[in-house]
């Protein structure tokens, strides 16, 4: 081989990609000092630049330093960006080909020890070739190296950029290196400039109006990387699945029964629906109709690999991602009144002590007689206004309500927070969400249908994905009798812990304001729900056995229950002619790997609750930003060194007192019992306090609330960002703060009704 004639200086990375590349022979760092004549301290600095190379993926770090596989380095940094049948695809992290060729799609092989990855994962991993394809084995998971970052463009006096981040968490603004044609005010998306923090960051994608109407779940939505656009191919084939035929030949008909979709009166989809009659010996025959999405959505297809690496529909106020295109989750297997529609059907045989005493199985042909809301089922049964098979379904609930009290699972009634929008996305009511007997009543329909699938799929010891709540660990329930203990209440930890141990301990507490506090605490202890495929029962529940069934339209459990339904009880129906994928029970595949799908799907769902949360956050905020200055009543829910956590009591909205503003005396902070306590000793601040605090500030872009108590008399709670002095051109422009840089936008006054 020539050998490249030496320049003076070190050399860039690609020139010593491109000399390994060429090399007859192994390529390391003698070698590549000798080929570009460097020497003394450009051999210490080259050493210094192989490392970082290696650190980035370009080479391995050995003698022999990088090897050409077909493009792809022997050891190179990957990135995650889908699955496939459970198992993570890939694509090169850096994919610079010579022509415009599509980078090699790597599928990464596991091992069981490691952490499951999801999408935009990065990883150092070992590449190889096979005569199937690329595979690779992942080393080790790198930090994200380009993560995108979302924040508001604020403009200084000086005119330099700042980004102001839509995190609550993140309390600094970050400098534009460029700003990629945004203007101040604008949402967007941004990456690291260069390697170092001062290099700031570089606009990459302009959002728009972080205020505009349905901005706030396209900053959830970007935030936490949820996948909202299908593919062509997905499209494609949830069309081609929606025009398969439906008929009674091979399904049983229930088309003759009044079945009811009981669902909120703002659903986008609708995949269950129930009936009940007596039997005429004090018990109930029942049916739990649930959309039938196995038919359609076939595994190994890639419909399938979306709706898995989704895991569930994502709900906002103002719109769904959902796990399934809408032409399936909308329409075709959505249960909608008067049209013909393919289900799984539960019948279950309740008796007059509301035990499920029998149940079984089949796939079906259904019309649902009526969608009714919650609110509208309820007025009819409170008027006697009710048909004679929605008056079946109450009383065959008070048998299953009977169950349920004996079971005594845990019952703690948290307010759900419930933002009503116009027809042009902006707020016009935020409320807490009331508690109705109708929504019990589906609530214990579902429960008995999901009991029965796991049990049915026990019997035939079929693989089954189980919804898992397991009790308390030790460290919470100490921390739970510690915390009891201030208030004194006494908390035995040797013995039997329940769900009605918690029940019991709630109805001894007589105090509205104590009670909310011990409730909060109890459920500080409880462990978090999780998919999987080793029993471990339902302690929430008091339940042994527990899965879901009830929602595969909008959870990718579900749909795996019912694909091992159909194995299980041989609901096979004959093969389709449409070229979707024939088989429409569980693949080899998951029945080898359930506990790694679990694991994706329990993280998706944690995302989506993450997701759903931060955005409500925002909406109240963006509600409230119009009332700062008001008092509301509110009440701790948490207390720390530097200041109280409180919520208003009618709204739910939380929001952080500083300590500052607590008064002039000096507090302490008391760990075990969560208090504050001043100097003085008369004052003091405990979780559960009812106080009257006025609101100082709320930033619809984060979510963030603070307030200072009614009688706070001195300095004012500063505003993270001072308008500037001249009327505003552009939404978020403002005056630089200390150290030349702007803090966060406040955004006071905004979010009034338009």
């Amino acid at each position: 081989m020539k050998r490249p004639k030496p320049q003076p200086g070190l050399p860039s990375r690609q020139q010593i990609l491109d000399f390994i590349a060429n090399s007859e022979d192994p390529a390391g760092k003698r070698e590549i000092a000798r080929a570009f004549g460097l020497k003394g301290q450009e051999k210490i600095q080259l050493k210094a630049l192989l490392k970082d190379m290696a650190e980035e993926g370009l080479i391995d770090g050995n003698r022999t330093a990088f090897h050409r596989m077909g493009g792809v380095a022997k050891v190179t940094v990957l990135r995650v960006v889908g699955t496939d049948d459970g198992e993570a695809l890939a694509v090169p992290d850096s994919w610079q080909p010579e022509e415009n060729v599509p980078p090699p799609r790597l599928r990464l092989i596991e091992q069981r020890k490691q952490q499951a990855l999801r999408v935009g994962d990065r990883v150092l991993a070992r590449t190889e070739e096979t005569a199937t394809g690329w595979i690779a084995h992942p080393m080790k998971k790198l930090p994200a190296r380009t993560e995108q970052v979302m924040g508001v463009v604020e403009i200084d006096g000086a005119g330099k950029g700042w980004l102001a981040p839509v995190d609550k968490r993140e309390r600094h603004s970050q400098p534009i290196a460029d700003l990629g044609g945004a203007e101040a005010g604008q949402l967007v998306l941004a990456e690291p400039a260069g390697r170092s923090p001062r290099s700031g960051v570089k606009v990459t994608d302009v959002l728009g109006d972080p205020l505009a109407p349905k901005a706030f779940s396209l900053i959830a939505i970007h935030k936490h990387g949820i996948p909202y656009a299908f593919s062509p191919e997905a499209i494609e084939e949830a069309q081609a699945a929606a025009k398969l035929p439906l008929s009674s030949d091979h399904r049983e008909d229930l088309r003759h029964l009044p079945i009811v979709a009981i669902d909120p009166s703002d659903a986008r989809d609708h995949d269950d629906a129930i009936w009940a009659e007596p039997d005429g010996q004090g018990g109930f025959r029942a049916l739990v109709a649930i959309a039938d999405v196995s038919f359609y959505v076939r595994p190994g297809g890639s419909l399938d690999r979306a709706a898995r690496e989704r895991g569930n529909s994502v709900y906002f106020p103002d719109r769904v991602v959902p796990m399934l295109p809408e032409v399936l989750s909308a329409d075709v297997c959505s249960l909608r009144a008067g049209q013909d529609r393919a289900a799984m059907a539960c019948h279950l045989t309740i008796a007059a002590n509301g035990k499920v005493t029998d149940w079984r199985f089949t796939r079906a042909l259904v019309r649902i007689d009526e969608v009714i809301a919650y609110e509208e089922a309820q007025r009819r049964i409170d008027e006697g206004d009710a048909a004679q098979h929605l008056v079946n379904l109450w009383d065959a609930w008070r048998a299953l309500e009977r169950a349920r009290t004996d079971r005594d699972p845990l019952d703690l009634d948290l307010p759900e927070r419930r933002v009503k929008l116009d027809e042009a996305g902006r707020i016009t009511e935020i409320a807490l969400r009331e508690r109705l007997d109708a929504h019990r009543v589906v609530e214990d329909f579902m429960i008995a249908a999901n009991v029965a699938a796991a049990k049915a799929l026990e019997s035939k010891v079929a693989p089954i994905v189980y919804r898992i709540h397991e009790p308390p660990n030790r460290e919470k329930l100490v921390a739970l009798k510690d915390y009891l203990a201030t208030f004194d209440r006494k908390f035995t930890l040797g013995q039997v812990i329940t769900p009605g141990l918690f029940n019991r301990m709630l109805k001894d507490v007589a105090d509205e304001a104590e009670k909310a506090l011990t409730m909060e605490a109890v459920l500080r202890s409880q462990t978090q729900a999780y998919y999987g495929p080793r029993n471990a029962g339902h302690f929430g529940l008091a339940l042994g056995s527990y899965a879901h069934f009830t929602s595969p339209i909008r959870r990718y459990a579900d749909l795996l229950v019912h694909r091992a339904l159909v194995d299980g009880f041989a609901l096979e129906q004959p093969e389709p002619k449409s070229g979707i994928p024939p088989r429409s029970g569980l693949s080899d595949r998951d029945r080898s790997d359930l506990s790694r799908i679990s694991d994706a799907i329990s993280g998706a769902e944690r995302r989506a609750m993450e997701a759903e949360r931060e955005t409500i956050d925002r909406y109240v905020a963006a509600w409230l930003s119009a009332r700062v200055g008001e008092v509301f009543e509110c009440r701790v829910t948490g207390v720390q060194k530097f200041g109280l956590f409180a919520t208003i009591i009618s709204l739910g909205g939380d929001g952080l007192v500083p300590v500052s503003t607590l008064g002039d005396e000096r507090f302490h902070f008391d760990e075990r019992a969560k208090v504050l306590v001043g100097d003085s000793g008369h004052t003091r601040f405990a979780m559960g306090d009812r106080l009257r605090l006025r609101l100082a500030e709320a930033n619809p872009l984060t979510g963030a609330l603070k307030f200072e108590p009614e009688d706070h008399v001195g300095s004012r709670i500063e505003p993270r960002g001072r308008p500037m002095q001249m009327p505003l051109k552009k939404r978020g422009q403002h005056l630089a703060g200390k150290r030349g840089r702007p803090a966060n936008i406040r955004h006071q006054g905004r979010g009034k009704k338009r």
